[in-house]
């Protein structure tokens, strides 16, 4: 079994709200990337939200301003307590609307226990990461506050494999960066 995690609780600073709140095409982007990892074949699937937000497989962060790290941290903890036999973990953040399901099902295909599986588009590294729960408790002991798996990713080069996937990668920070994708 390889569960999901959608890391939403972020403060959405450079975008004025949170961004697992926005709504694309009637639903929250927190939302459309659960449902993108049940899709690709993660179960169970837990979204790490802010206080407040409800979210299906909701864990809150009581203190999301401690960053993405503590988030990663969060959901990690909270797959290994719903389900004692996940054979790993797929993080997607939720702010990449332009990551299918079919990009999902490739990684987790794709993924071999002891291995770091990324998504790649066009060569360029991305979401899904699928790795075992002792990889990604790895990857947060080398995380800086705003960080995930990169740190883990440099480290250990030899254990990475990418798996190329159709979508885009293109994630929504700013206001700018949501009216390019409306417009695309």
């Amino acid at each position: 079994m390889i569960a999901g995690v959608v890391l939403a609780a972020g403060s959405g600073s450079r975008m004025g709200q949170p961004k697992g709140e926005l709504v694309l095409d009637g639903t929250r982007l927190v939302d459309r990337a659960a449902a993108v990892l049940r899709a690709g074949g993660c179960d169970p699937v837990l979204a790490v939200v802010r206080p407040g937000v409800v979210a299906p497989g909701g864990v809150v962060n009581p203190d999301p301003a401690r960053g993405l790290r503590s988030s990663l941290e969060l959901g990690l903890g909270a797959v290994a307590d719903a389900a004692g036999d996940v054979i790993a973990v797929a993080v997607l953040l939720a702010d990449l609307p332009g990551v299918p399901a079919d990009a999902v099902q490739g990684v987790l295909a794709a993924w071999r226990p002891g291995r770091i599986t990324v998504a790649a588009y066009a060569g360029v590294r991305g979401h899904p990461i699928v790795m075992e729960p002792g990889l990604w408790r790895e990857a947060i002991a080398l995380a800086g506050p705003d960080e995930g798996a990169r740190a883990l990713q440099r480290a250990h080069p030899e254990l990475v494999d990418e798996v190329a996937v159709a979508g885009d990668p293109t994630d929504l920070d700013t206001p700018a960066d949501l009216r390019r994708w409306l417009d695309g």
